[in-house]
């Protein structure tokens, strides 16, 4: 799998679904869409999503189960109001809706997700269902 991430989804990366489409938003929202940035690690007990959004409050970011096997994690960035009297010189921050989908391996708990959003990281836990060990059962060598 790439480490080289594409706004366009990676073919190699069954588990990428990321929407991008023009018709889906302005030229102001794609700046925000392309650089939400998703790390996904999985560890021995669960499946790790954490996710950089500076400055959102927990009330406007959304994570949400899909079909049963699609985390959705979506939401919008507000433009800062221009008061009378001021006068923007640059605007370099993202802002507009952003959308990422991933969907899950057969492994993960869709049903026990937990997020938690602290200074402006939200962490995203899918538990994994414990894999069975097959049984072992020793026979004796007689002779």
């Amino acid at each position: 799998m790439s480490l080289i991430p594409s706004i366009f989804g990676s073919r190699s990366d069954p588990f990428s679904l990321d929407v991008w489409s023009p018709n889906f938003m302005s030229n102001n929202e794609v700046s925000t869409f392309a650089n939400l940035q998703v790390d996904w690690k999985e560890t021995p007990e669960a499946h790790v999503f954490k996710a950089d959004l500076p400055g959102l409050k927990k009330e406007e970011v959304k994570v949400e189960m899909e079909e049963g096997r699609v985390l959705q994690i979506s939401g919008e960035r507000s433009v800062d109001k221009e008061e009378k009297g001021e006068e923007w010189h640059r605007v370099e921050r993202g802002r507009g809706k952003f959308l990422r989908r991933f969907r899950l391996p057969e492994n993960a708990k869709a049903d026990e997700v937990k997020a938690s959003m602290e200074n402006g990281v939200l962490t995203v836990t899918v538990p994994k269902l414990l894999e069975k060990k097959p049984e072992v059962k020793s026979i004796q060598i007689t002779g």
